[in-house]
């Protein structure tokens, strides 16, 4: 029951994003916005640069916000690849 109720409480994820169970299904977006922050690392991803996603959101968030999403992934990355690995690979054998 206390983790359902802490699910549904906003997270602050950083000083430009939250998690709120009543925005995008409480899927982290930045703040005063429904733009999550998936759709902007996907445009990082794709190498879009900076500018480019600050003109495709024009005044939606600052750029040291999509700083902090891209710290954010790099931390889930560093702390959470393992157990989100697709499959495990056998260390090959010396012949």
């Amino acid at each position: 029951m206390e983790r359902m109720e802490r699910a549904k409480k906003r997270k602050l994820l950083s000083r430009h994003i939250v998690a709120d169970p009543k925005i995008c299904h409480g899927k982290p977006t930045f703040i005063g916005t429904r733009i999550m922050v998936w759709q902007v690392l996907e445009q990082v991803a794709s190498g879009m640069s900076w500018k480019a996603i600050m003109a495709e959101w024009p005044g939606k968030f600052p750029k040291e916000a999509i700083a902090e999403a891209v710290e954010l992934a790099r931390h889930s990355f560093v702390n959470h690849a393992i157990e989100d690995a697709v499959e495990e690979v056998r260390e090959s054998q010396p012949a």
